[in-house]
């Protein structure tokens, strides 16, 4: 079964976005981001929530246009509403039932982008199957936190380290059964 995979970048206190949704102090360049840009290939889905998905328009991204062209994009939003989407992006209410059906029949393992409140709201019903973490050599002191608001407990095992000379790591978790 395809798996979920939430592949995110986080300073080492375990904030996603320093305060007013800044990631100034998150690299942005180097081979540890070119690793990451490699390994968005290979996943052919993309869930997120909407702030995450209001975020790139920040960055050039135009409402309904997909922020990965090559992958099928599921917005979860109770409130969000577009006109125009384009045929690979739609916009869904929050349903651990939808989430459910999304991963039965990607292609694919499923990049989970981003959002702490809806990484959260995963966590806290057990569909996180795999964590990457691009754990950046900074401390923020607050933000948005990498599981938002979530108290849910649980134990991860380490699979892989990779490391960078800008001091990068790739950190790469399972959830442990």
């Amino acid at each position: 079964m395809t798996r979920i995979i939430y592949y995110v970048a986080s300073s080492i206190d375990g904030f996603i976005a320093g305060q007013n949704d800044d990631i100034s102090d998150f690299a942005v360049g180097g081979k540890g981001v070119d690793k990451y840009l490699a390994d968005l290939q290979n996943f052919k889905t993309v869930i997120m929530g909407r702030r995450t998905y209001e975020f790139g328009y920040q960055y050039g991204l135009e409402p309904g246009k997909p922020a990965y062209p090559h992958m099928e994009h599921f917005i979860f939003s109770n409130s969000m509403k577009i006109e125009n989407l384009a045929q690979t992006v739609h916009i869904e209410k929050k349903s651990i039932d939808r989430i459910k059906e999304i991963k039965e029949s990607a292609e694919s393992d499923i990049y989970l982008c981003g959002g702490g409140e809806f990484a959260g709201w995963l966590l806290d019903n057990g569909l996180i199957d795999q964590l990457k973490l691009k754990l950046n050599p900074i401390i923020l002191g607050k933000g948005i936190r990498l599981f938002g608001n979530s108290k849910t407990k649980a134990k991860w095992n380490l699979k892989g380290t990779e490391s960078f000379d800008d001091g990068l790591k790739i950190l790469t978790y399972d959830l442990e059964e």
